[in-house]
């Protein structure tokens, strides 16, 4: 359900920027000879051509859009260029994309809070930015305005005048105008600047929209393209709104949306003004402050996006009717989906902690046949055959929900697996011999830990788990890298006793039981290969010694290595 939120109480600079028909951009400056022509990117399929993804400016003119087929778009325009989409693991791979978009984010993300909505869009916050240019050099006072910046569409000002560009000019250096005005001025100029940097550095154009919050900059983002920008003053705010489908607005597309005009027969934005804002419900003073154009939603500061997800369609006689052919296609999804996160993790030092399968299934010879297929989550271990056995698990449960014990009967018309709640790992990921000695060293002078040792009577698990609440205690930032050791040596415990009770006993243990406790033996079979790789080099070459050792006499000391660290010996 949408919730109002707070009003800030300084005005903003939000912009919304769009690139123009993205993947035809790409494909363009990856084939010059492709700019000037009727192109669009096929999604490729062997029905009818494949699906249109994205259609070029020169395209569009011949009547091409993006819901048709690729026969359809020759159909249309004889000469269209259609540029296939790069297939990896027989579906769709948009990482040539996706490498694009991260090139103008990070122009983009140099002037301001920026966060990164989809592959081709991203919202700035250009506040201080603009409060900045207003208090050292005000377009008012400026001997000439930024040429870019003069082509902006400002509503409210007539787009098609001989003389727009000295209006928008006269509008951008008003000396007259309200502080918000002389804000949104400044966020136009400095958004036009950005704009011909993008193009410079990158060959894409984009369109935006400039207001005081997100709604109205995304509103008006794609009034004008491409490669223009839009500007929404204050006072012409109610205007705009007014005649607006209501299906225009952010979060009233779909089935809200429709209820307001089925129910209440609202059409337009504007009809919405009869709501008031006393005594309703949270969802009536949403639709209050919509009708007025109020948002107080934050940009959120994130150059990189909250989770990742791969899926694939299986349209009519494509569908999946049994378990062998969704394990099959689950097994491709998992595997690009672990490139995906382990690349994010070597990359950006980021964890994603929740998988989750979602589906779209058709029970054959059932009335009820448009019955939801269940989401499901667990969480997700890294490693790509555990994230294939968990997500068919996933499957499985699903499936059970959906058409109970039967195993016959269902199609499943679409699968995908996303990995999500993503968190950053503290920095300073490093060996974890370096960090456990630095453990050592700052707990030495908080806490006298000479008792703990470890045994074959003990629990490794209880041993490790303590090292852990060691490591958060001194603040040494690598509990990720703790949580992978712990993973590795997750069977290592010996003992039946439980965590705490093991604890209790290491922690009052004399000299008596420190003599009495004999080496702990690691069982090599106990490690998983798969959650070795996700460590850091450091540590891997360090258990591939403890698997594989070297033949020479070793000249290290005692206490040197990690295996040595956890020997019950250690004083």
């Amino acid at each position: 359900m949408p919730v109002a939120r707070p009003e800030p109480q300084e005005p903003r600079v939000i912009a919304h920027l769009d690139l123009d028909c993205f993947y035809v951009q790409v494909e363009q400056r990856r084939n010059p000879a492709l700019r000037g022509q009727p192109t669009a990117v096929v999604q490729y399929n062997d029905w009818k051509g494949g699906g249109l993804i994205a259609v070029s400016y020169e395209a569009r003119k011949f009547g091409v859009k993006r819901s048709m087929r690729g026969d359809d778009a020759k159909n249309a325009c004889p000469g269209i260029n259609l540029v296939q989409v790069p297939v990896s693991r027989d579906k769709a791979d948009l990482n040539v994309y996706r490498s694009a978009g991260s090139e103008v984010v990070a122009i983009l993300s140099t002037k301001g809070k920026c966060e990164r909505a989809s592959i081709d869009e991203v919202y700035l916050d250009l506040t201080d930015a603009a409060k900045e240019m207003l208090l050292e050099s005000p377009p008012e006072m400026s001997e000439s305005i930024f040429e870019e910046a003069t082509k902006s569409n400002i509503l409210d000002l007539p787009s098609d005048a001989s003389d727009r560009e000295e209006n928008v000019k006269t509008w951008l250096c008003r000396a007259d105008a309200d502080y918000q005005d002389k804000l949104l001025a400044c966020g136009a100029i400095i958004v036009a600047q950005l704009r011909v940097k993008v193009l410079e550095e990158t060959q894409f154009t984009c369109s935006a929209g400039i207001a005081h919050n997100k709604m109205l900059a995304k509103l008006v983002s794609g009034m004008h393209k491409p490669a223009q920008q839009t500007v929404v003053p204050s006072s012409s705010v109610q205007d705009f709104l007014a005649s607006l489908p209501v299906k225009k607005m952010k979060q009233l597309g779909g089935k809200l949306g429709s209820s307001l005009q089925d129910d209440l027969g609202v059409e337009t934005v504007g009809d919405l003004l009869g709501f008031t804002e006393e005594n309703k419900s949270t969802m009536e003073t949403w639709l209050w402050k919509t009708a007025r154009g109020l948002s107080g939603e934050e940009v959120e500061d994130r150059l990189l996006p909250k989770s990742h997800g791969c899926g694939k369609t299986f349209p009519g006689p494509k569908a999946l009717k049994n378990n062998s052919s969704v394990k099959s296609w689950l097994d491709k999804l998992c595997e690009e989906l672990s490139e995906r996160i382990q690349s994010d993790l070597s990359c950006n030092k980021r964890v994603a902690q929740t998988l989750t399968l979602h589906a779209r299934a058709l029970k054959e010879n059932e009335c009820n046949s448009l019955k939801k297929f269940p989401s499901k989550s667990c969480p997700l271990r890294y490693g790509t055959g555990k994230i294939q056995e968990d997500a068919m698990k996933l499957f499985e449960s699903g499936l059970h929900d959906f058409w109970g014990s039967r195993n016959t009967g269902w199609s499943i018309t679409s699968l995908s697996v996303t990995a999500s709640k993503i968190f950053d790992i503290p920095s300073g990921s490093g060996s974890i011999l370096k960090f456990l000695s630095q453990s050592q060293s700052a707990c030495r002078e908080k806490r006298n830990f000479d008792g703990l040792i470890c045994s074959n009577q003990g629990s490794v698990t209880a041993f490790l788990r303590f090292y852990i609440l060691i490591i958060a205690y001194c603040n040494q930032c690598e509990v990720f890298i703790a949580c992978q050791i712990f993973t590795i040596l997750g069977h290592a415990s010996t003992s039946g006793a439980s965590d705490a009770e093991q604890l209790g006993k290491n922690d009052s243990n004399t000299a008596e039981g420190r003599s009495a406790g004999s080496t702990w033996m690691l069982n090599v079979e106990d490690i998983d290969p798969a959650v070795v790789g996700e460590l850091p080099l450091e540590i891997q070459r360090e258990i591939q010694g403890w698997i594989h050792p070297s033949k020479q006499t070793s000249t290290k000391k005692r206490g040197s290595t990690i295996s040595s660290y956890f020997s019950p010996s250690r004083r």
